[in-house]
């Protein structure tokens, strides 16, 4: 079975504004962060989702439903919330400055910023190093982040409602995409520039195999 799913990063929230660590953390939509949603609604208005998922966090289901609500094309009303999607658990960083926490995760490695981390290493060695950084150690490595969303990704291909060709929409969240988009589009994209919030990231799935179509759109 062949599908699209377009990928959706919810829109801005006070901590986007105050640069914090937000992964299972949660904070509310700004009113810029609605508009955002609003206008992703628009420009995503004349396609038909057969099916829609989204985070479990408030900020990602709350962009969801404001999707689906603009939509003009018969979708699903239904909101699918699941855990499997959210971001990735920061552990003790949790709320904390982002730039403090990308220093301590890879100063040690001698890549004191999140782009000298993705430019020498990856996206998946970046959660590793904040791991390892964590005094408790319960912040998600990337093993343990692609086992919990690996489930959500399989638990959308088999959703028997989904047929050959379908649309699904899925709202998530900035480092989860830049995951997928570092896993998937085979090196073509700059991964040290990050989604916007409302943007869409298009992934073409023919039963195992994912493709990047487009990227922070």
């Amino acid at each position: 079975m062949k599908f699209n799913l377009y990928v959706v990063r919810h829109g801005q929230t006070y901590f986007n504004i105050y640069n914090k660590v937000q992964g299972w953390g949660n904070t509310p939509l700004t009113e810029k962060g609605l508009k955002n949603a609003e206008d992703t609604g628009k420009r995503l208005a004349g396609i038909n989702f057969k099916a829609a998922y989204s985070s479990d966090t408030t900020r990602a289901s709350e962009t969801c439903q404001k999707i689906l609500d603009f939509n003009q094309s018969n979708s699903t009303n239904q909101v699918i919330t699941s855990k499997l999607f959210r971001e990735e658990f920061y552990g003790s960083f949790e709320g904390s400055d982002i730039n403090q926490m990308w220093l301590m995760a890879g100063g040690p490695h001698g890549v004191p910023t999140f782009k000298e981390i993705v430019d020498k290493y990856s996206i998946d060695r970046s959660k590793d190093f904040i791991k390892a950084a964590d005094p408790f150690h319960h912040a998600e490595d990337s093993s343990e982040y692609w086992q919990r969303y690996n489930q959500g990704l399989k638990m959308i291909e088999q959703n028997s409602a989904i047929a050959d060709g379908d649309n699904v929409l899925l709202v998530t969240h900035g480092n989860s995409i830049l995951s997928l988009v570092d896993k998937y589009g085979a090196g073509k994209y700059d991964l040290t520039v990050r989604p916007q919030n409302g943007s869409y990231t298009k992934l073409i799935i023919n039963d195992d195999q994912i493709k990047i179509d487009q990227y922070n759109q």
